[in-house]
């Protein structure tokens, strides 16, 4: 079964699906009983800071925004013999011409409309549509976009299956020498609560920002980090904590190298993750992984990610943010506990159960 997995995706621009696609092949390789995996690659687009495992590649020179690929993936499909094409983005060719099977994450421009222009909203619609068409196989990562799919898009529920995601295997708790190191390159504080993200306005972080000026009030040796890659259009939370007078308290240190990340959630007292809306909530597992105790929203796919592992609140709530917070941050037993909790929850998925689980829809499709 010769299997090409489209890995256009895997680059700085893609950093969530770029991590999809590094993790699952590089855990479709560690399989014993592995499917022949063949990445499909732009040969002209830079990586990044992505590394991909050294697999078969097919070259096609068409990215995933370009008209080109209608024409030119679908022939190196066929030139390669493929059984199945796998795609981890709905901009993909919608015509392949061999049995397909498409990843999908979140519906989020349809669910928070008023983020997105019109146009936006339409070319997203229209450009799932034609994807799901195209799929004969469809991978939610949480059963929360199972039901937005089948809900908002009219996707038969019979062609969508679950397959949840898991947190890289290098986070786990460092020791306080590792942490350290990352402290001073990052110039952290001793004490701080970490936020792992973007910045995109579903993120809620403007909230985050008004429920930490009222923490700080009560924990004045503490700052909030808000780490992850920072888009200019989107300076809202930045100025909310101007506006607050906040300048030393909330740190915003942009993209942050995939191995220091362990380090910086381990360092952290808590972690806080106020999403609106989340496909799955990736970060979330990463920080239980590294034991780090973990405060989140309530809503979409959070709670089946984290479990009883985590202190829920109300992402639309200032005073309920703010609330989680200061119990964390107050309660040194309660911190232990969601600790020791989200290790064990954690530990319930893996890349190796995602692998198997996705091997065994490749096999399915072919044999059907």
């Amino acid at each position: 079964m010769k299997v090409i997995l489209d890995a256009r995706t895997a680059n700085d621009h893609f950093p969530g699906i770029g991590r999809y696609v590094a993790s699952l092949a590089r855990a479709l390789m560690q399989r014993d009983e592995h499917p022949d995996v063949t990445l499909l690659v732009d040969p002209r687009a830079q990586s990044g800071h992505l590394a991909l495992p050294r697999l078969p590649t097919l070259s096609c020179p068409a990215s995933p925004f370009s008209l080109r690929q209608q024409w030119l993936v679908p022939y190196a499909l066929r030139t390669a013999r493929t059984h199945v094409y796998h795609s981890p983005y709905y901009l993909m060719p919608y015509w392949p011409g061999v049995p397909t099977v498409l990843t999908c994450y979140d519906i989020i421009p349809l669910l928070f409309p008023g983020y997105f222009t019109a146009w936006q909203r339409l070319v997203f619609r229209l450009t799932h549509q034609l994807a799901l068409r195209a799929a004969e196989v469809v991978l939610a990562i949480s059963q929360a976009t199972q039901d937005d799919l089948v809900r908002y898009l009219r996707v038969a529920a019979h062609k969508v299956v679950v397959i949840p995601l898991a947190a890289d295997e290098h986070f786990r708790p460092w020791s306080s020498g590792e942490i350290e190191r990352v402290r001073r390159a990052y110039g952290l504080p001793a004490r701080y609560v970490l936020y792992v993200g973007s910045n995109k306005p579903h993120k809620n972080l403007v909230r985050l920002v008004e429920a930490w000026a009222a923490v700080v009030g009560h924990q004045r040796d503490l700052s909030l980090v808000i780490a992850g890659p920072w888009d200019a259009r989107y300076p809202h939370a930045r100025h909310k904590a101007e506006e607050l007078d906040l300048q030393g308290r909330v740190m915003f240190l942009g993209t942050v190298a995939d191995e220091d990340l362990p380090g910086l959630y381990s360092g952290a007292l808590c972690f806080v993750f106020p999403s609106l809306y989340e496909g799955f909530g990736l970060p979330v597992l990463e920080a239980m992984a590294c034991g780090t105790p973990v405060a989140c929203s309530n809503v979409a796919s959070l709670p089946e990610v984290a479990g009883e592992a985590a202190l829920l609140f109300d992402p639309q709530d200032v005073e309920c943010i703010r609330d989680a917070l200061m119990r964390l941050l107050g309660d040194v037993d309660l911190r232990n506990d969601f600790a020791r909790r989200g290790r064990e929850r954690a530990a319930v998925f893996s890349w190796q159960r995602t692998a198997a689980a996705t091997v065994e829809q490749y096999v399915r499709l072919v044999r059907r």
